[in-house]
């Protein structure tokens, strides 16, 4: 079997696509890590709460997030050049509320937790199961999302010893069950 690599930029012809609700449906089914990516820089410090993060390479070491575009963290992690990918641990659902919350204000979602300056200037969780200090590397919109290719600098790990990580799961939160 031959392998076809698409061109980027490709557009496949017109072909039904499955609605926008069957795919947030099936998505709910991938469980995937609940983290805060935050930034920081001459606009101050910016965060949100992602789910679309993923590990691409370990040489160089590197990282994927996907960034919806309404966001309001949006334009200053990408002006800023910089971002932290702190991964929750069981029992910080409280701060991925407070960085979802389009009510909240940067201030407001910041005290919600204790942070120091990564190596990159971005703000890291002092008690993240880890946290991966990162330089944005390539960028490319997709869909309503940019998606982030970032290039990790620093790796901080967390003190929690073998507690459960923070998991969306099916429209809310769950945990992983360490052995």
């Amino acid at each position: 079997m031959t392998n076809i690599v698409a061109p980027f930029g490709y557009n496949p012809p017109d072909e039904e696509t499955v609605s926008a609700d069957i795919f947030r449906n099936g998505m709910a089914a991938l469980s995937s890590a609940v983290t805060v990516v935050t930034t920081d820089g001459p606009h101050g410090p910016h965060g949100f709460t992602a789910s679309a993060v993923c590990s691409v390479s370990d040489t160089p070491p590197t990282l994927l997030v996907c960034v919806n575009r309404s966001t309001s963290a949006h334009p200053y992690i990408l002006e800023h050049g910089v971002l932290a990918i702190n991964v929750l641990h069981e029992g910080q659902d409280h701060l991925s509320n407070a960085f979802s919350s389009r009510s909240r204000s940067m201030a407001e979602r910041f005290a919600a937790g204790k942070w120091h300056k990564g190596l990159t200037g971005a703000p890291v969780l002092d008690d993240a199961l880890v946290s991966f200090d990162c330089r944005i590397r390539e960028i490319r919109d997709v869909g309503t999302h940019t998606v982030i290719i970032a290039h990790v600098v620093d790796v901080t790990m967390g003190k929690s010893g073998t507690r459960s990580g923070l998991v969306w799961f099916n429209r809310q939160y769950s945990q992983t069950i360490p052995k």
